[in-house]
């Protein structure tokens, strides 16, 4: 495979999982609650998904899980995404997120790059 399309997708994972962060956060602020748990909703869910990120998820992780239990997190973490931005009044903004991130994970599995 070409060297150009293994760092490409690399990039796309890269910026998927910023927008993950977003897609936690602006539902969070656009959630059906008061404006003290929209901003902790806002703030505090895209840091927990971080942390989480980051201690398991992360290509240098500290306490890296296995190769299918990575898949099945992903799934779960940027399907819940697409979902929270459908529920937040962006339906065509989830579904091209989930798209993408479907596309982005066989690619990579495709390429071997987990």
């Amino acid at each position: 495979m070409s060297l150009a399309l293994k760092w490409g997708n690399l990039a796309v994972a890269f910026l998927l999982e910023f927008c993950l962060l977003a897609a936690f956060c602006f539902w969070g602020f656009h959630a059906n609650t008061s404006v003290p748990a929209k901003v902790a909703l806002g703030i505090g869910l895209p840091l927990v998904v971080a942390v989480f990120w980051g201690l398991f998820m992360a290509p240098r992780a500290r306490y890296p899980v296995s190769r299918p239990l990575y898949w099945v997190n992903y799934c779960a973490l940027f399907g819940i995404g697409a979902l929270m931005l459908a529920f937040a009044g962006q339906l065509l903004l989830g579904i091209v997120f989930a798209i993408v991130a479907l596309l982005n994970m066989l690619l990579t599995i495709s390429l071997r790059q987990r």
